[in-house]
């Protein structure tokens, strides 16, 4: 987890995600650096965009959440929006939008 975190830690600031940087934020942060796994980081991140696949995330993300904070406000029942298999449809998509990072 520590070298995708690496790999968002320099884009967010606008730096290129190179094996070079990766291994120096790995070892600014004390972590001990598997060439093999920032070799293979790199070369999955290859041609992604890293902003469109945070946000595929992020949609993902942003109905479970509601489902672990109790869902909707003021105890209003609400009818079920999706189906099973749309929910399952739409975990398949971001899973697939995710294992672009992850080779």
């Amino acid at each position: 987890m520590e070298y995708v975190y690496a790999a968002m830690l320099l884009h967010k600031a606008g730096q290129k995600v190179d094996e070079a940087s990766v291994k120096k934020v790995l070892e600014a942060a004390n972590v001990k650096v598997d060439e093999t796994r920032v070799k293979a980081l790199v070369a999955a991140l290859e041609g992604v965009n890293i902003d469109e696949a945070i946000e595929k995330a992020a949609v993902v993300a942003a109905p479970v959440a509601a489902a672990l904070a109790g869902g909707p406000a003021g105890g209003e029942s609400k009818k079920e929006e999706k189906s099973k298999e749309e929910e399952k449809k739409s975990e398949e998509q971001a899973a697939a939008g995710l294992g672009a990072l992850f080779g």
